[in-house]
């Protein structure tokens, strides 16, 4: 670890260095943070971006009292290491070591835990409001991007702050991107700021030298003041934050620490105001091939820190399930006139960005903005199109009430492709796709399919297309399954949906749905050593499900086992089970494999399978011991 980064071992201690090491430091920081993450992986060029910004935020609070709330969170990593964590940082995203995110639970100087964005101007007025309930003098900051500012809740908040007359510092980190770049009427707004930062010099000697002139009269002073917001209005048209009532400053060089801290404590100083302090940064500054591409840098496996490649790129490419909706949309798109795409501001990372190159009419960034997004494409459909809206599963909890009142109300024939279900991994809590069969369950109307490889992904976008209802379609993150053979046939389930039998045996029977059909495969080969045979069904339809099957085959089987990659509570497996005592359908055990109803920490998803009994080797187990259980 570098000289002065190594002596940064607890908060605060960032103000025991002498100006002039700041650069050092600086460096030292992103040394660190790229020879870690080409080993760890991690977000990479957010960090990169925010180094000086991290650093001026720590001159000017004192952790833990002061409260600082990142938006979203994935920057954080430089604030761990001037809160002294910095020799933990290989552990960073791993099981049991740093979380890739604020986490209170780690650190009390993370103030709060975040993962999602567009939630930090609300938590910080919180925060703010407290404090001057409670009699404190702490200072709040929030620190949100610009990209976050495309989501609904920061203008929600931005409104409450206007009213609540709450000291309060909102730190805007204007790199002209979120994950990708940055879209709509906002960024647009920005980018006209970051057009002439002289404005603000300008402006500043302007109201500097009206201040010198003698009052002459309360008239006449009025008529300054409204030259003066003239001046604003021609320099930086609109002046948004100001015409809301909130007090603008900026935009400051985001990689000039005297600046920033300056401005931060002026703006700290103004008791009762909301101060929004605009800040400019480059994503991935100071590592070249970060800062070349920076959406490529935005989260990254294993890399070579020399050229910047990701770890076994040399090796043959394995499609993934989002290569293949990305294939199936584009090729939708040549039969179907109709088919649009909507995502919330990742069109490379749900895979629809090839969409939009060819298509750029039928294609749609809302921005990080997924309430819109679902609204926006249940009004697409009520006019005649065929929306697809591709977010991941996480992210899709956010508009729940849009896609039950907007969607399924109304009955609209909208697609949602659902990525990263189940276990993603290494960004742990906020990012597991653990919840979507619990919350798409419980919608009326709703069709839910979960494919169990690659080539039933297709027939299942193929059948979701021609339903002409809500639907949808949920899959895992990572290299899809190929099942061998693979027999899928879902044309001949439109009016019904049906089940696929993919082994018969005599004692078991594993209900098992998308990625968990893997599972069960390689678990029935397990317990076939041991003379257990068992009847493997990919149930491929959550809702509605094949009940015909379930009446048939439950009887026959003497040890029934559901097996989905989601919490228990409200999942398939409640499901089945309640069908099965509905239906007074007899068998000996009913074992019920899913997530405990937690909130899952971050690690690889094999360990995490693992941890929590959902490997091959641990349902084997746990099927056996309900088989033996049963017989007693």
């Amino acid at each position: 670890m570098g000289r002065i980064l190594s002596t940064i071992q607890a908060p605060n201690d960032i103000k025991n260095i002498q100006p002039s090491d700041y650069p050092l430091l600086a460096k030292e920081i992103r040394r660190k943070l790229v020879r870690t993450l080409s080993e760890t992986g991690g977000h990479l060029a957010s960090n990169l971006g925010v180094v000086e910004l991290t650093m001026a935020l720590h001159l000017c609070l004192d952790f833990p009292e002061d409260k600082l709330v990142w938006d979203v969170g994935h920057q954080s990593y430089v604030h761990k290491m001037l809160t002294g964590r910095a020799d933990e940082m290989w552990t960073i995203r791993q099981m049991g070591g740093l979380s890739g995110f604020p986490s209170v639970e780690e650190d009390p100087s993370d103030t709060f835990g975040t993962g999602h964005s567009s939630t930090s101007i609300s938590v910080a007025l919180g925060l703010a409001k407290a404090r001057d309930l409670s009699g404190e003098k702490s200072k709040v900051f929030a620190v949100i991007g610009d990209g976050a500012l495309s989501g609904g809740m920061a203008y929600e908040a931005m409104n409450n702050a206007v009213t609540t007359e709450t000291g309060l510092v909102i730190v805007l980190n204007d790199n002209s991107m979120s994950i990708a770049k940055g879209v709509g009427g906002m960024s647009n707004y920005l980018g006209k700021a970051r057009a002439d930062i002289r404005y603000r010099t300008l402006k500043d000697n302007i109201e500097n030298a009206i201040d010198k002139i003698p009052s002459i009269g309360i008239p006449l002073a009025n008529q300054i003041r409204k030259t003066k917001d003239s001046i604003k209005h021609l320099l930086l048209p609109g002046m948004f934050f100001e015409d809301m009532g909130l007090t603008y400053m900026g935009p400051f060089n985001g990689h000039n620490i005297e600046e920033m801290k300056t401005a931060f404590e002026t703006a700290a100083s103004m008791e009762g105001e909301t101060v929004i302090v605009h800040v400019v940064t480059k994503k991935g500054c100071g590592y070249k091939p970060a800062y070349e591409h920076p959406e490529f840098f935005h989260g990254v496996d294993k890399f070579d820190i020399k050229t910047g490649i990701p770890a076994g790129s040399e090796t043959d490419h394995t499609d993934t399930y989002t290569d293949i909706f990305g294939e199936w949309l584009c090729s939708a798109g040549e039969k179907y006139d109709d088919i649009v795409s909507v995502c919330a501001a990742m069109p490379d990372g749900t895979g629809v960005s090839a969409f939009f190159e060819k298509y750029p009419d039928r294609s749609f960034d809302v921005g990080i903005a997924e309430e819109h997004a679902v609204t926006f494409a249940a009004g697409l459909a009520a006019g005649g199109m065929r929306p697809v809206v591709s977010i991941y599963s996480t992210f899709l909890q956010r508009a729940y009430d849009q896609m039950l009142h907007d969607v399924c109300i109304q009955g609209l024939p909208v697609i949602f492709a659902i990525d990263r279900s189940g276990i993603t991994g290494r960004d742990g809590r906020t990012h597991q796709g653990i919840f979507d069969l619990a919350y798409l369950m419980s919608m009326p109307g709703m069709t839910v399919l979960s494919p169990m490889d690659g080539a039933e992904l297709e027939e299942a976008l193929e059948y979701a297309y021609h339903l002409n209802a809500p639907v949808a379609v949920r899959y895992p993150r990572g290299e899809a399954f190929k099942y061998n053979p693979p027999e899928v046939n879902y044309k001949s389930s439109v009016i019904r949906p049906k089940a696929k039998i993919l082994t018969r045996g005599q004692e078991i029977l594993i209900l098992a749905v998308g990625d968990m059909v893997k599972t069960a495969l390689e678990a029935s080969m397990l317990l076939r050593e041991k003379t257990i045979r068992c009847t493997v069904v990919n149930m491929r339809f959550v809702k509605p499900f094949d009940e015909e099957l379930i009446r048939r085959e439950v009887p026959r089987h003497g040890v029934v086992v559901t097996m989905e990659d989601a919490v228990a509570s409200g999942g398939f497996g409640q499901m089945i089970g309640n069908f099965i005592l509905q239906e007074k359908l007899q068998t000996r055990s009913f074992l019920q494999l899913s997530l405990p109803d937690k909130f899952i920490e971050h690690g690889s998803p094999a360990e995490i399978y693992e941890k929590y009994g959902l490997d091959a080797g641990s349902v084997a187990d746990r099927i056996e011991k309900a088989y033996h259980d049963g017989k007693r």
